[in-house]
């Protein structure tokens, strides 16, 4: 099997590289303040195997930015990260940039994201914004069925490959974030046809669950996992910081890669790793299947 090597997490990892104190725009202000700091880490994990960068713009959404007093750099910073992640690719010689389209609302709250038919118009205007510099688009952390919908709805308005990363339960993978039972997600793809199906953020015992349930899909599948103890309720607030979640001791490169083979085993042919994944894991992983 051809297998497809993503990069690692990029805010927890400019986090610890940036030596201060989280805030609400967790990434987005260490792309505002050091983007220095934003292509190293790109640097890095294409030098560890990677074979695509994911932009920095998984925050930038405007009902983010506005809290914080710097809507007016929507536009600016969607340019600015895909065209940082271009700059590392181009240095590297090879490999492609995905654009990353994170959930509106706030991660992990479905809940309280817009329904489909708006949420696609704020997708289509991001994606929009990063068309001319990517070369697909991930659709990250989607954590109930018609959030999935508006992304990929409004993701396809371009002419790129739109893959679409769904967020399972942390202690029952085989829920998504919403309640909705992963295979409720598979009408949606027949219908919307992405050209990936992915599991993303969520601890990487809830893929072993849910993987075997995306495997009778015709659509490439697979997965990235956090190296977080597990998302807790005192960070699915909007404005809430990393802070509140806990970092794993025990998911060393080697026990990550060890996952991943079973994925791999399962059908994944398009792996990588989120939060707390760094290049260190992507490293074991390019060493095991590249």
């Amino acid at each position: 099997m051809n297998i497809t090597l993503l990069d690692g997490g990029m805010g927890q990892e400019l986090v610890a590289r940036s030596n201060e104190k989280p805030t609400g725009l967790w990434a987005t202000k260490i792309l505002l303040d050091n983007p220095e700091l934003v292509r190293g880490v790109h640097d890095d994990y294409f030098a560890a195997g990677a074979e695509v960068a994911t932009t920095n713009t998984y925050a930038i959404h405007r009902d983010r930015l506005v809290r914080h007093d710097v809507e007016s750099q929507f536009e600016a910073l969607h340019k600015a990260a895909c065209e940082i992640a271009v700059a590392s690719r181009d240095a590297h010689g090879s490999g492609q940039v995905a654009g990353s389209l994170g959930p509106t609302g706030w991660s992990y709250r479905p809940d309280i994201a817009p329904p489909s038919e708006q949420a696609a118009e704020i997708y289509a205007e991001v994606a929009k914004l990063q068309a001319p510099f990517v070369d697909l688009f991930i659709c990250e952390t989607m954590s109930s069925v018609d959030q999935a919908r508006g992304a990929l709805l409004g993701a396809q308005t371009q002419s790129k490959p739109v893959w679409l990363a769904i967020s399972v339960d942390d202690e029952d993978g085989k829920k998504l974030r919403s309640g909705e039972a992963v295979t409720d997600i598979l009408p949606l793809v027949a219908e919307l046809k992405p050209d990936a199906l992915l599991l993303n953020c969520a601890v990487p015992e809830a893929f072993d669950q849910a993987m075997p349930l995306l495997s009778p899909c015709t659509t490439p599948i697979g997965g990235y996992a956090n190296g977080f103890t597990k998302i807790v309720s005192a960070f699915t607030s909007p404005n809430a910081t990393v802070e509140a979640l806990e970092k794993r001791s025990d998911l060393n490169p080697e026990k990550y890669a060890d996952f991943v083979d079973k994925w791999v085993n399962q059908g994944a042919s398009i792996v990588g790793g989120c939060c707390e994944v760094g290049p260190d894991h992507i490293r074991e992983l390019a060493r095991r299947l590249k």
